[in-house]
């Protein structure tokens, strides 16, 4: 399969009943103020008690088997009840990470201990991971991890720093990457990934904050940190592998295309009914993209369901989905002419604000746009 011609996926019937199923419950979350829809939500809008009714329906973990607090639903199934979710602006952040890729990542790799301690309690919304990847001075480039992790009587001393770790100051988990050997050639060999159990007396967390003040990223120091034998994930020297693996899972979902929809529908109704007679072509081509990019997004989900992982596609949903948000964003500025207003009663002028203050992490959070097309570059053999 080239990454370029992914094969298209069709939903079966079936999940239709799932979609309404999802748009019920927003709609009564909704009618109840269970939440305010919000752009950017799966980064921002942590709701633990939210992710617990979603966790009581069995829409967390549904990547997962019985066995282990799952549904076995499937990778389709979870891209349906995401999409609504998103599209709605629901506050989703707090067992995101969890469920996206550190569940998935778990069954994949763990051991059974592994997988029976952390497993039911995610697919529960109860237990939120965070995950230590990018470092000072190194972008995207991921491996040129520098943090290490040092052989010792039952386990492992890990020294280092991490940044852009999303939630890590909210997470009951953190997980690692860190050098295990010296580094060779093979700038991937060496490398692999620990659990963390949070908080911990040798981890410090600092605040990165946003335009907005908000705390959502953080520093991460390791301080001489001890990790048991049994808190490796996978064997020792398998972390590139099992990170390019999570990283399909991480890029490519409709979080990458509908971090901006609210802002996106509140716009339309808005030009709707106070400029009914304008006509925004400049919205035409941008559901036109949303939609192309929706098929590319879902069609990597049908290549997650057969247990692939398509890297390089989704490293090109990313990078084409975070230049389709700033679209969003630019475009909604110029038709409807409003000024941003962070503190405004009205949804337009309040998800503008969001959408251009968060924008700047769009291209930071799973990797810079730069990076993701140097991945594609070398697909192509081109670098």
């Amino acid at each position: 399969m080239n990454f370029w011609n992914l094969p298209p996926v069709v939903l079966p019937d079936r999940y239709e009943t799932l979609r309404r199923d999802v748009r019920a419950f927003l709609d009564e979350e909704l009618s109840t103020g269970g939440f305010v829809p919000h752009c950017d939500q799966w980064l921002g809008g942590w709701d633990a008690e939210f992710s617990a009714r979603l966790g009581e329906r069995g829409w967390i973990g549904m990547a997962l088997p019985a066995r282990y607090g799952g549904t076995g639903a499937g990778a389709l199934a979870r891209f349906v009840v995401t999409e609504e979710l998103l599209a709605a602006g629901a506050p989703v952040a707090a067992h995101w990470i969890a469920d996206r890729q550190s569940g998935p990542g778990i069954l994949r790799y763990g051991t059974p201990e592994q997988k029976h301690t952390f497993l039911p309690r995610i697919a529960g919304g109860q237990c939120y991971f965070a995950v230590g990847l990018s470092e000072p001075d190194t972008g995207s480039d991921l491996a040129s991890v520098r943090t290490r992790a040092q052989r010792v009587d039952g386990g492992w001393r890990l020294n280092g720093t991490k940044v852009w770790t999303s939630g890590a100051h909210l997470a009951h988990v953190l997980i690692v990457l860190a050098r295990t050997e010296e580094r060779t050639d093979d700038r991937h060999a060496g490398l692999s990934q620990f659990i963390i159990e949070l908080p911990h007396p040798d981890v410090r967390i600092r605040p990165i904050r946003l335009l907005t003040g908000e705390h959502h990223f953080n520093e991460v120091v390791l301080d001489d940190v001890f990790v048991a034998d049994a808190r490796v994930l996978g064997e020792p020297g398998s972390g590139w592998d099992q990170v390019t693996s999570e990283l399909a899972m991480e890029r490519s979902g409709p979080e990458r295309i509908l971090s901006t929809f609210p802002l996106l529908a509140a716009a339309t109704d808005h030009l709707a009914k106070n400029n009914p007679r304008t006509d925004a072509p400049g919205f035409g081509a941008v559901v036109a993209r949303l939609w192309a990019l929706r098929q590319m997004s879902l069609a990597v989900a049908g290549q997650l369901e057969t247990g692939a992982a398509p890297a390089v596609a989704a490293a090109t949903v990313k990078d084409l989905g975070t230049r389709f948000e700033n679209l969003v964003v630019e475009t909604v500025r110029l038709l409807t002419r409003l000024e941003p207003d962070h503190g405004s009663n009205q949804e337009v002028p309040r998800m503008l604000a969001e959408s251009i203050l968060h924008s700047p992490g769009f291209t930071l959070r799973g990797g810079t746009n730069e990076i993701l097309r140097g991945i594609v570059a070398k697909q192509l053999g081109v670098r």
